[in-house]
């Protein structure tokens, strides 16, 4: 640990994590192995919410996350399950805010100053470019991909990219699925979901119908097929 650190009360930390100078972790906080939390961040601090009155909610970090200068991630509210949680491999980079009963997957890249408002749920491998604003409850899906000053205000389905205020789809998260050696086959039935989900002029329902037989024996279709089955505030259109 760093000189000019504060860990308080009810933080756990497990082995191999290292902390940087000037960090401040507040609990209750559970932070797993071989973390790097680097200068000037915040982590396990009182949601900023003003309906919080001093309830025993939690942040619960797991392992070999980078987590670097100035970030802030809140714990959770009774309001939701209590719990903000971050899963593995995690690389978060400068200035990132991640605030209360939000849920972040493993192998996630926030890029600098990207920020999740309250109750967010974010999939394995997605990236959020730099200064990318996610509204609250919004979900976004596993291996996509949000460019720099991306608005964020519906849920994003998986494998799709999306940039723009507010927030546009512009086409599959493709060099990424490759680089994460995803089948051709997987990489084909994608496109043509894609189409008839953007493309088809289709209402959601309808499109849904016609990914049913395309997600019959894909189930990368059928991942992306049970996210928009399953979105609370509609997808990014």
């Amino acid at each position: 640990m760093g000189p000019y650190s504060v860990i308080g009360p009810d933080v756990v930390i497990g082995d191999g994590t290292w902390i940087g100078s000037h960090v401040v972790l507040t609990g209750p906080t559970s932070i797993g192995r071989n973390n790097k939390i680097y200068p000037f961040a915040s982590v396990g601090g009182e949601p900023q919410d003003k309906k919080y009155r001093d309830e025993p909610t939690r942040l619960e970090i797991g392992d070999n996350n980078v987590i670097r200068e100035y970030c802030t991630i809140s714990r959770g509210t009774v309001q939701d399950e209590g719990i903000t949680s971050i899963g593995n491999d995690n690389w978060i980079m400068a200035y990132v805010h991640i605030a209360h009963d939000c849920r972040v997957g493993n192998h996630t890249i926030f890029a600098n100053s990207a920020s999740l408002a309250g109750h967010v749920s974010v999939g394995d491998y997605a990236i959020l470019g730099g200064f990318t604003l996610v509204h609250q409850f919004c979900k976004i899906g596993a291996h996509c991909f949000t460019a720099m000053n991306s608005v964020i205000s519906k849920d994003v389905p998986p494998f799709v990219m999306v940039s723009g205020h507010m927030a546009k789809p512009h086409g599959l998260n493709t060099e990424g699925l490759k680089r994460r050696q995803f089948s051709s086959d997987a990489l084909s039935k994608l496109r043509k979901a894609y189409k008839i989900l953007y493309r088809s002029g289709l209402t959601t329902e309808h499109a849904l119908e016609q990914l049913a037989t395309l997600a019959v024996d894909c189930p990368e279709v059928e991942a992306l097929a049970g996210f928009v089955r399953e979105a609370t505030r509609g997808i990014v259109r």
